[in-house]
């Protein structure tokens, strides 16, 4: 994650550098400097950090799915342990009124 944004930082410095240098000088040009710089930043790194943010997208989901199972494990542990009102809550839920 932090590869791709210092990237993204350093593409976008880079416009922003060579925007300055083509005459977007001086505070009347400062939104259209910035404005300039982050649009077509966001273009050039769509494009050419695709590699970067596909490796930062597939470690997101593999945490996610990490988390995921290790939430799933937790609840059958927990699940194994039951207590008596847990099964009469499951009782209950599934609508079992053979004890009246």
């Amino acid at each position: 994650m932090l590869r791709y944004t210092v990237l993204r930082l350093l593409v976008f410095f880079g416009v922003l550098s060579a925007l300055w240098l083509l005459g977007l000088r001086g505070q009347e040009n400062m939104l259209l400097l910035v404005a300039g710089a982050a649009l077509l930043s966001a273009v050039i790194s769509y494009f050419g950090l695709r590699r970067f943010r596909e490796d930062y997208s597939a470690q997101l989901a593999q945490k996610i799915e990490q988390r995921m199972e290790a939430k799933q494990a937790k609840q059958a542990a927990a699940g194994a342990g039951s207590t008596d009102e847990d099964a009469e809550d499951a009782e209950a839920a599934r609508g079992d009124d053979t004890f009246r």
